[in-house]
């Protein structure tokens, strides 16, 4: 069975869409899925569903979310292959290293437009170093997340593209996670 990565966006932030990760890992069971492990309570997901492509889990994951828990978010599904390549590309290993709760990986909906890249690295006017490629990008926060004025709207805005970020700890987690 080849493993795959769900992150959901936007779930248990501020109160906001709160779903219990028991009750998340049911819903992923209960569309025929196996080995299903859930990591923190913000919507990380590993589970095993053969070949299915991410993009079509993406959709059934979505539009099952929102019959069955009344859900209406985003699912971004990589498999572990795919997760690895995402490991494998960060242009900050630096980083990385030495505070990686700093650095965060946004996966995408879809391959943003280099014209949409350097729009968003233009408007950023703090000290965060933003790269992208392909489906995911890279973001080093080195004064923190929470008082960064780059925030996950105004990334989604630039980019033209639905977001949804791990910090580097988490991204790790999940690539040991999906190893098994």
């Amino acid at each position: 069975m080849i493993s795959h990565i769900a992150l959901l966006r936007a779930i248990n932030v501020g109160g906001n869409m709160t779903v219990a990760m028991p009750k998340l890992r049911e819903f992923v069971s209960s569309l025929g899925f196996t080995d299903v492990a859930t990591l923190l309570q913000s919507g990380n997901v590993v589970f095993a569903a053969g070949n299915h492509e991410p993009a079509t889990l993406e959709r059934l994951m979505e539009t099952e979310a929102e019959q069955r828990l009344g859900l209406s978010t985003e699912f971004f599904v990589r498999t572990a292959k795919q997760w690895a390549a995402i490991i494998a590309a960060n242009p900050f290993p630096g980083e990385a290293k030495r505070d990686p709760s700093h650095l965060l990986m946004l996966a995408l909906k879809d391959k943003p437009s280099a014209e949409a890249v350097k729009a968003l690295q233009a408007v950023n006017k703090g000290p965060e170093i933003i790269r992208a490629d392909g489906r995911q990008a890279y973001i080093v926060y080195p004064d923190g997340i929470g008082r960064s004025k780059l925030t996950g709207k105004l990334i989604e805005a630039k980019l033209g593209i639905r977001a949804t970020g791990r910090n580097w700890n988490t991204v790790l987690k999940l690539a040991a996670l999906a190893r098994g």
